[in-house]
């Protein structure tokens, strides 16, 4: 032991050394192979090296017990010996027995690193081979001054998995089975070396394959034969109809069967997947079992679903069901999609998020994430980036998912890989996150299987993202009616001479012996038999499986948006809230403005201060915990409030330490999920509504931090929020917040856009509202959970309204009160003087009300629309009988005329008035910007739209 703790501090003072000629010299990299010869050649015979090295040798010495005079060699061989097994942890630096020159040792290293570098660039993962790559120089031994004469010396092998030292040319060869085979391993960006560290020790031990049992080599061409069939039946079942075969691509099956089942080994017991078109029809008979007889009834039109709604294409269709693996039943859920593609994306995650969180501690094993995506929308779609960026941030993490690109080669029909992207590969967009990706042949089904046993395996180990790129071939056009050869004749030439994956397998499969052809045709002719008798072919009911955390959807179903709803709350629970809501930890210090909205808060709930929006809010959140209903609350700066109104997460001003008040308000609550997200209005809405389709007792608010960036999101609103109920059954209950006024800040900080969202209205598919008063947002956030009925809630939240001295409550309009959908006049004025009614909506009431009142107008009414649909037809008849003397209706509004609510609701009022009462409109005029940029001019033009409503000539 003497001896190695004195090498120790030699070996220690050698890295020294060599840092100080990294720092001083030219002498480092590769160089520092050759400074070590020369220190070990000086602690032998000093004589033998230049009198320069001699000299700096002498000089770096060091005296007493941190002595410099033992050789290195020995002890290495030592550690060496030591560590062999454990060969990933290994760091050898000795030159093997055959004691070969440094110079030459340390290009093996070079070399052996840059295989694992760039091995990928020469894999043999295309199985067309249309596009060879040329000769990687970096790869060949002469580039590292290694030649033919090398190829029998024996090397040190460094961290490679095998042996400590080998001949040159079988170093060579285990390199060139594991990264230039037919799978290709990029993971050289990881900047984790234990992570890269583990992958390179997987590819390496196995070189990158595995020696699969006959039954499970069966298994795989039993899932390639149901792969293939079922397209083939279909397409002599129903000629020319679309179905994006699968064709080309039939590993997806396998591999998906091996994920579930591998997963399922390891805990997993709930899965999401979702993906686009190509292959969905497939997955759904073949991987979740749906029954061939139900299939066949949507190509003939004869969907139960499509006969009550909407519906939509077959091959938009979501499906759930419970498959048996390994560890236990796990349910499966393909999610529902429109032609949006990626899209899908963050929905996935959100619903996955919420399904991990109903799970709580055990969540992100329990539940895994499935993306599957095609390779021209994995590197052209901006979602797939908002949604990667959001992998491993607090608010959105699902503890890694799983993707899988099945890589065409072709982005669409007529577009080469080049046209459609910038990087080399499709999957590059997913190296912002440090995913390892896995590029395989699609040919080769058991080196698909071994890439996805490895991907299961990484996810379950580092809770990460991972990537698998199925490099396959579409048989047919981006359809089936297409004709590809048209714009790609020599892909499709090659394509209708190549033999199909199946019948290659089923090939390598006779010649080892494992089966016979009479066999493999039997395995054919039973899959055929199930689709004649409209059978499922695999993945039969598994009847008796209760899922503890399924959540029950029919409570929700044929519910009016009129069923009654006590939102009422106690004065005396009001005040045992704000008393928790107010308080912070002992030796907190939180800023002296917050301090200040906290000590006005305890005024108000005293009754002493009106209460303003932001505390109507944090009171609503407040007593939905206490009911034991969660919130989750995200966007752009929610937890102070883009308008430092809500105050939600504290900050100390003396350490950071955050502390979220609204977690503590009482000892058995439910849990306040508030987190500032990411820049981003895609994918963190479609996030959002995702995890409100899996969570329905819980208020799931997504706020923008003005509403004019829901423009970023549209696609979210126009296919999932306002239709997915219609097409496929989705119920959501999601909140989305829109700060929307016109304050004079511009385009941009003005318009929610409310004509969009009124335009997408129908069948009482959303509930958009413009409340006034915090009363009205306190019950009407209460109401979104406490009454059985999901639908999505549009609020067009205020700005300017968080401290107008006008749009207050009272504690009784809290404790006693509910969302009034219409707000009738509340001055006192005679209704039999009444001779025009102003109908309104948002901030411009309280602008109207202050004119009016200025100019003591006593004939003018003002009428408050806070809720436009579902239009409340009654209680607007309620609220205008008073006014028996009314000869005209102005509806005014803040918005240019083609905009804002005129143009979507102006027919509601028809059957209203009589033909003696004019329908006015009073308010901005056409415009193709949303508001001026100019606040002079918004001010002229504001004063014009009330005066206007009012009658008054300035």
């Amino acid at each position: 032991m003497g001896l190695i703790r004195r090498t120790y501090k030699s070996n220690f003072t050698m890295l020294n050394l060599l840092q100080h000629f990294r720092e001083s010299s030219a002498y480092s990299g590769a160089n520092a192979s050759f400074i070590e010869d020369l220190y070990e050649r000086y602690l032998e015979d000093p004589d033998s090296i230049p009198t320069n090295w001699r000299k700096r040798f002498l000089d770096l010495a060091v005296q007493g017990d941190d002595r410099i005079d033992i050789p290195h060699s020995p002890i290495r061989k030592q550690f060496v010996n030591r560590s062999a097994s454990s060969p990933t942890a290994r760091i050898r630096t000795a030159q093997p027995d055959s004691e070969v020159p440094l110079q030459k040792q340390s290009s093996v290293a070079r070399l052996i690193h840059q295989y694992r570098v760039s091995g990928h660039l020469q894999a043999n993962w295309d199985p067309l081979g249309l596009n060879p790559r040329p000769p990687a120089p970096d790869l060949d031994p002469a580039y590292y001054g290694l030649g033919e004469h090398d190829m029998k010396t024996v090397f040190d092998t460094g961290t490679l998995y095998d042996a400590e030292s080998l001949p040159l040319h079988e170093i060579l060869s285990i390199l060139d089975q594991t990264y230039c085979g037919n799978i290709g391993s990029e993971y050289s960006h990881i900047v984790d070396i234990g992570i890269s560290s583990w992958i390179a020790s997987r590819l390496e031990s196995s070189r990158a394959r595995k020696d699969f049992s006959n039954e499970t080599k069966k298994r795989i061409l039993q899932r390639l034969t149901a792969a293939e069939s079922i397209e083939r039946y279909l397409h002599q079942k129903y000629v020319g109809q679309k179905r994006f075969s699968l064709e080309g691509g039939e590993c997806l099956i396998p591999l998906l069967d091996e994920l579930i089942q591998r997963a399922g080994a390891y805990g997993v017991r709930e899965t999401v997947i979702g993906m686009a078109h190509r292959g969905r029809l497939n997955v759904l008979v073949n991987v979740l079992g749906k029954t061939p007889r139900t299939l066949f009834d949507e190509f003939e039109g004869k969907s139960a679903l499509q006969s009550t709604r909407a519906g939509d294409v077959k091959y938009h269709m979501g499906f759930s069901s419970d498959v048996d693996t390994p560890g236990a039943t796990v349910h499966l859920a393909l999610s529902f999609n429109p032609s949006h593609l990626e899209i899908i994306n963050p929905v996935v995650e959100g619903s996955v998020r919420a399904r991990q969180d109903r799970r709580a501690t055990d969540g992100s094993q329990e539940v895994l994430p499935i993306l599957i995506h095609g390779d021209a929308a994995f590197a052209g779609q901006g979602v797939v980036m908002e949604t990667l960026n959001l992998a491993e941030t607090p608010a959105y993490s699902t503890g890694g998912t799983i993707h899988i690109v099945i890589n065409n080669q072709i982005g669409f029909t007529t577009s080469n890989p080049f046209d459609a992207r910038s990087t080399l590969y499709c999957t590059d967009v997913a190296n912002m996150v440090q995913a390892p990706v896995f590029h395989v042949n699609g040919d080769d089904p058991e080196a698909v299987l071994f890439v996805t046993q490895l991907a299961v395996d990484y996810r379950t180990e580092f809770r990460k993202d991972v990537v698998i790129d199925l490099v396959c071939y579409r048989r047919h056009g981006h359809n089936e009616a297409d004709e590809p050869s048209v714009t790609q004749p020599l892909m499709y030439e090659k394509i209708r001479n190549h033999p199909t994956t199946t019948k290659i397998y089923t090939d390598q499969l006779i010649q080892q012996g494992i089966l016979d052809a009479a066999e493999a045709q039997q395995m054919k002719e039973d899959y055929i038999l199930h689709l004649d008798q409209q059978e499922k072919a695999r993945n039969p009911d598994i009847q008796k499986f209760v899922n503890a955390y399924t959540v029950k959807w029919e409570q929700f179903q044929n519910v009016d948006w009129t069923v009654p709803c006590d939102t009422t709350v106690q004065v005396d629970q009001i005040r045992a809230l704000t008393k928790k809501l107010t308080e912070c930890p002992p030796r907190f210090k939180a800023h002296r403005q917050v301090m200040k909205v906290l000590d006005k808060r305890k005024q108000m709930a005293q009754g002493t201060r009106s209460i303003d929006w932001g505390y109507a809010e944090t009171l609503a959140y407040a007593s939905l915990l206490t009911d034991g209903r969660s919130v989750r609350l995200t966007g752009q700066d929610v937890g102070r409030g883009t308008f430092f109104h809500r105050h939600a997460i504290l900050h100390d001003q003396s350490n950071g330490q955050t502390y979220i008040p609204l977690n503590h308000v009482s000892e058995s609550q439910a849990t306040f999920h508030v987190y500032n997200s990411m820049l981003s209005e895609e994918g963190v809405l479609g996030f959002e509504y995702g995890y409100s389709t899996a969570e329905p007792d819980s208020l799931v608010i997504w706020e923008a931090q003005f509403g004019d960036f829901t423009n970023g999101a549209q696609v979210v609103i126009d296919q999932f929020i306002s239709a997915g109920e219609s097409k496929w059954g989705r119920f959501s209950g999601l909140t989305m917040l829109l700060p929307h006024g016109y304050e004079g800040q511009g385009a941009e900080h003005s318009s929610a856009r409310l004509e969009r969202f009124l335009q997408l209205c129908a069948e009482h598919n959303l509930q958009v509202c413009n409340p006034t008063t915090p009363a009205q947002i306190f019950h009407l956030l209460r109401r979104q959970v406490l009454r059985p009925y999901r639908k999505p809630l549009i609020v067009m939240s205020p700005k300017s309204l968080l401290r107008h001295r006008e749009a207050v409550s009272s504690l009784d309009d809290i404790s006693n009160g509910q969302f009034q959908p219409v707000v009738g006049e509340i001055d006192e004025i005679d209704p039999n003087q009444v001779r025009r009614i102003v109908l309104c909506s948002g901030k411009v009431y309280f602008d109207l009300l202050q004119a009016r009142r200025a100019a003591r107008l006593n004939h003018v009414a003002i009428l408050r629309l806070e809720q436009l649909y579902p239009f409340p037809m009654e209680h607007l008849k309620t609220e205008m009988t008073p006014f028996s003397t009314m000869q005209e209706l102005f509806w005014c509004q803040e918005e240019p005329q083609n905009q804002g609510a005129w143009y979507q609701i102006k027919h509601r009022f028809m059957d209203l008035l009589g033909d003696k009462i004019r329908l006015e409109y009073a308010g901005r005029p056409m415009s193709a910007s949303p508001a001026e940029g100019n606040f002079w001019k918004h001010a002229e033009n504001q004063r014009k739209v009330v005066d206007t409503a009012l009658g008054l000539t300035r």
